[in-house]
């Protein structure tokens, strides 16, 4: 065990949280659109995510339909 395994894990949603509550007027116009293309990368893992669930839904559906 390592004492990772012993740390608290943050809420689902505290790191968006923590996003929302942070001051932008300390960043550079750089900063402020590097920060948008990490935001963006994580917004198409989230839509990924998403398509990969609604694939798995969808199979099992199919493969649970008994229609008669």
């Amino acid at each position: 065990m390592s004492f990772e395994d012993l740390e608290p894990r943050s809420a689902r949603g505290a790191s968006v949280a923590a996003l929302s509550r942070e001051d932008l007027d300390l960043y550079s116009q750089e900063e402020l659109h590097e920060r948008i293309g990490a935001l963006q990368s994580e917004i198409d893992r989230a839509r990924s995510a998403i398509d990969a669930k609604q694939a798995k839904k969808s199979a099992a559906d199919a493969l649970f339909s008994f229609r008669g």
